[in-house]
């Protein structure tokens, strides 16, 4: 139950984009279609679930024993730049239609503040929970995270590819009405904030 429980909070209440603000770039500029935020979001999930995995291994086994705690943040950013770079070639191998339509984003997972976010944030649960955020903890929140990511700017590109064929006032287009509703968004998922304690 603590396990679902955490899920939920990380997809839902505490959404990675929509609550904590963070991975707002690629929110933004790869939510133009559906399927190419499909793509981006899993490449995240990949990326996010493995570099919570990799990064609480680096910490609790290298970092603490060695009392060089204070590195954390660069050895994340190593962690999660070799994962993008794993994620980049399996996705140009794969699927070269879906690596030219991620363009520039793709190589920016690596500082995409929401992947390092989650990183830090698990570390710092287990340090407030004097090392009680374990491992699987971790796991599932980054997973969570990366669920929530990716229904976050797979809603939004839904949203945006209705918004293209509406009338919109001139000085509304583009940008500033999907701001508005990224915003809306924001709000609806700030009703899940009492969900869980």
């Amino acid at each position: 139950m603590e396990f679902i429980m955490i899920f939920i909070s990380a997809v839902l209440v505490n959404n990675i984009v929509l609550a904590r603000f963070l991975g707002v770039c690629p929110f933004l500029g790869v939510s133009k279609k559906v399927e190419t935020s499909l793509g981006m979001g899993m490449a995240v999930t990949f990326v996010m679930t493995l570099a919570s995995l990799i990064s609480y291994v680096v910490y609790n086994l290298i970092l603490v024993p060695l009392k060089i705690e204070y590195l954390s943040t660069i050895a994340f950013i190593l962690v999660i730049a070799s994962l993008v770079q794993l994620v980049e070639m399996i996705i140009q191998k794969t699927s070269p239609s879906l690596y030219q339509a991620l363009g520039v984003y793709l190589p920016l997972i690596t500082t995409n503040c929401a992947v390092l976010g989650i990183a830090l944030i698990n570390m710092n649960k287990g340090i407030q929970t004097d090392g009680a955020f374990g491992l699987i903890h971790s796991v599932i929140n980054g997973f969570g995270t990366a669920v929530g990511f990716t229904l976050a700017i797979v809603l939004l590109a839904g949203i945006r590819e209705h918004i293209e064929f509406n009338p919109i006032p001139k000085n509304f287009k583009g940008y500033p009405i999907v701001l508005i509703t990224a915003g809306l968004m924001a709000i609806a998922f700030l009703g899940f904030a009492g969900m869980i304690k």
